[in-house]
């Protein structure tokens, strides 16, 4: 498993997904995204974005649409996705990443911290008013220093050994008694005789 960043061929299927999961997609750009792709099978399992707003007292940068495909959940595709965003925030200069979301107690393992309303960037504020028209009520404004960001350990191995469905039991095999049928005599055991 590897986060890469978005193609232009993933676009549909980013807008599926987004579409899909009910996430925010404002100011939808592809090359924004990265993407949580599994090296053997090559299929999608997870993305985000970061957008740059740009404003008169410079720019701030805010992790937000990060999904996680059924069948990866559980396996810690969401926090290196996280995480590759946060790398790539802090590449590009940024030392502070807010995100708004109704999930920040799984932000907090990594770091990421409430804001004060007074200590919160106008466009940020902002994007609060409306998510909270889109989402909810609940959502809150979280934040981590770019260089303060944690990976947990276990989140980390997960990822190493993710596979499709690793997270959700495994269907029972079916069996011929689940049928009603004796396998060893091979005959209907409810036999009306008719």
């Amino acid at each position: 498993m590897y986060v890469r960043d978005a193609r232009n061929r993933d676009e549909a299927w980013l807008l599926d997904r987004i579409e899909e999961m009910g996430l925010d997609s404002v100011a939808f750009r592809s090359r924004d995204y990265v993407i949580a792709v599994d090296e053997s099978t090559n299929e999608r399992a997870g993305f985000g974005r970061y957008r740059i707003h740009k404003t008169d007292d410079g720019e701030v940068c805010e992790l937000t649409g990060i999904g996680v495909v059924d069948g990866w959940r559980g396996q810690g595709v969401g926090a290196h996705v996280v995480e590759r965003l946060i790398d790539l925030a802090a590449d590009e200069g940024f030392e502070t990443v807010y995100s708004i979301t109704d999930s920040d107690d799984y932000l907090r393992q990594f770091g990421f911290e409430s804001v004060d309303a007074e200590e919160r960037p106008p466009v940020i504020a902002d994007r609060l008013e409306q998510k909270r028209e889109t989402v909810g009520e609940d959502v809150v404004v979280v934040a981590v220093d770019t260089g303060a960001f944690e990976m947990p350990a276990a989140l980390r191995q997960r990822f190493k050994e993710a596979e499709k469905g690793g997270s959700e039991p495994a269907e029972p095999e079916e069996t011929a008694e689940d049928f009603g049928i004796d396998a060893d005599e091979a005959t209907y055991k409810y036999d009306t005789g008719n």
